[in-house]
This record gives structure tokens, sequence and C-alpha cells, in this order.
């Protein structure tokens, strides 16, 4: 029997889209940042880094629900995600659920809400769905869920930030987007050995630790080797299966089996204006070349279907689009097949902020 559920998105709701496709078959948006999830098995919070919240859809009404919780003090929040919603209507769900709860001899704190939908933060910092009793209900019409995993911002922050080796002048990616990576390989099994051959400090490796997985880091800089052992040493002093090398990835000999491979290639120099027209040229010239250098070397040492997913350069233009390097359309000839997904598109998987001169294209592929 399929159970229905909800997963809100972060704030690149297409790409979160295409990370739940890589575990779920029957993955919806429903709107703008709310996807439904229907499968026999209970997605994982901690597993998904493009997902704010995750919500089961309640078999009974919200008060039915609510009366029959353990005894003591209830915390209580509501989210409206329906077309016509407003604070005003979301606060006012959460105090009539309240005023009935009290005639049944239930105390009840109401969060207040700024706004429709209560933030992560806000979720996150009351344990909503994670203490006993604090509960929060999502609205979506005439459809209630209950929230039971919230993102935990502050274990990524701690990731991100804590971490004793960084580098800003290599790019700073962000644990969350490592994660989704992983993720775009599909559901591997324990163990399996993950490579990042352009590892950097380490964020794609320790996130791959996190989820359970072997890792593999090669850099073409022995400088970036030393901050990804102290890194990885901080966050996992007893894993033993790591393996990291200096070496470049366009002639690079790996000597362990490869599972899946998860990395962000060289983005090109730093740039904080839209780049003129020959500076362009020839940051896509240089990405271009290692990025098809890389996978020509990798396709000679990994079996057929092994999972590739990259982080590649795109480059704001003055008309707000992004230029891309376009090696999906030289993809065949260098012994890979694109992956496809049910609700998103290639022009999907772009990540960046409003305004960011070097954004990130994510492209997955397969071995043939």
């Amino acid at each position: 029997m399929f159970v229905n559920f909800i997963a809100i998105l972060g704030r690149q709701p297409k790409i979160s889209v295409a990370e739940l496709e890589a575990f779920f078959d029957d993955v919806r948006l429903v709107n703008t940042n709310v996807a439904e999830i229907n499968s026999a098995q209970r997605p994982e919070i901690k597993r998904l880094g493009g997902t704010l919240k995750i919500a089961e859809k309640l078999a009974v009404s919200p008060l039915e629900y609510l009366v029959d919780l353990p005894e003591g003090k209830i915390t209580l929040g509501v989210s409206d995600y329906s077309k016509k919603s407003s604070a005003r209507t979301a606060q006012s769900e959460a105090l009539k659920l309240k005023k009935i709860l009290a005639r049944h001899g239930r105390s009840v704190r109401v969060l207040p809400n700024k706004e429709e939908t209560l933030s992560t933060a806000t979720s996150h910092h009351n344990q909503l769905g994670e203490k006993k009793n604090h509960e929060e209900l999502i609205k979506i019409e005439k459809n209630w869920y209950r929230v039971y995993g919230v993102q935990n911002i502050t274990a990524y922050a701690k990731r991100d930030q804590a971490r004793p080796a960084r580098d800003a002048k290599v790019g700073m990616l962000p644990p969350k987007l490592a994660q989704i990576l992983i993720n775009l390989c599909g559901d591997l099994p324990r163990n399996a050995r993950i490579l990042d051959a352009f590892c950097g400090t380490g964020v794609v490796l320790q996130e791959a630790i996190l989820d359970g997985y072997s890792v593999y880091g090669t850099d073409l800089s022995e400088r970036m080797i030393e901050y990804t052992e102290r890194n990885l040493k901080w966050l996992a002093s007893d894993k033993k299966d790591i393996k990291l090398e200096t070496g470049d990835a366009t002639n690079h000999n790996w000597t362990e089996k490869i599972d899946a491979v998860a990395s962000e290639i060289y983005l090109g120099p730093p740039m904080s204006l839209v780049p003129v027209d020959i500076k362009l040229r020839s940051a896509k010239e240089e990405c271009g070349s290692i990025l098809r250098d890389f996978l020509k070397n990798l396709s000679k040492q990994i079996e057929s279907d092994t999972p590739v997913v990259l982080a590649i350069p795109a480059w704001l233009r003055s008309n707000g689009e992004y230029s891309r390097l376009n090696i999906l359309d030289d993809i065949d000839d260098l012994g890979y097949n694109v992956e496809k997904f049910k609700g998103v598109s290639q022009k999907d998987l772009l990540y960046h902020r409003e305004g960011q001169v070097v954004a990130r294209e994510i492209i997955v592929l397969r071995k043939k």
C-alpha cells in the first residue's frame, strides 16, 4: 500500500524534485515548493539536501490526531499552502484547534504566524515533529498533513562553517548541494565507494561519509588534499575507508573500484561582474577542455551504468540568462548517457542565487 507524503522544497525546487526522483518513482510537484510523494518507503529528511520538511497525510481529522497525543502540553504550529492562504488563515486554523482542544482539557501553545507558512528555522528551533507533543500541521486545500522531519539547519551550518580547513579562493560548495549531487547518483548500496575527482576541501566526501558511503578523493593540489584530510578527521576520525591522493583528474589512474562519481569540477576564475565576451570565451574553453578530458579519462576506468553526477559552471549574461558549456551535445561521443527526469528538464538543473555570476549546472550521466 502506497502512503502519501509531501516534501516542502528548498529555494531550488526543480533540483529538489530531481533529487526526490532519484529515490522515489512517484513524485509530483503540486505547487511552487511542494512535492507529493507516493511511496511505501518513508522518506528520511536527513538524507535529502533539497528538502526542508517532510510530512505524512493524516488518516483522521487534525482534531482527532491532536486529541490522541500523549498527555501534556501541546506546542502547535500550522502552515497553510492552499492557493488562497495567508498568515491570518493559518493562524485562524491553529487558534480554532486550540479552542476545541481546550474543551477536551488539553493545554496548547500556538506558534504565531508571520506568514502563511512557518519558516524552517521556526520549525527546527521548536523541534516540531521531532519532540513529544511538538507538532506542525500542514494544510493544502482540504488535505491535512503532519510534519515528522525538519531539515537540521544547525548541523548543516556547522558542517559548512566549523570545518577546520576552508579556502574561499577555491569556492564554497554548500553541504546541501554536495548531498544533492550524491543523491542524484541514485539509491546506492550502503558502503558503496564514491569518487570525487576534484575534492577541494572535501565537502562532497564529508556528506558521503555521513550517508554511510566509502570515499575516494583526488585533487590536483596537494594543499587541497591536506585540507580534506584535516576536515575528514574532524568530521569522522574513526572512519577507516577513506582514500585520498593527489592527482590530475584528466589523466589520473584511480586504483580502487568506483561505484559512483559526484564532483564539482573547476568553475573557472572567480567573477563578481558579468564577464565581457572575450573573458567568457576564455573561461568556457578552459573549463570545457578540463571537463571533456576528465570524462574521457574516467570513461576508461569505470564500469557500464556507473552514475556520474557533476556540478559544472554556467555564467551570467547581461540579459539575465546563463551561458552554459553545452557538454551534453557531445556526451554520446564521450561514452555516457544522460539521465532523464519525469518532472524536470535539463534547463531546470541550474543552482544559483539571484544575480550570482558563476552558477552551477548539474548534469547526471551514466557510463554506457
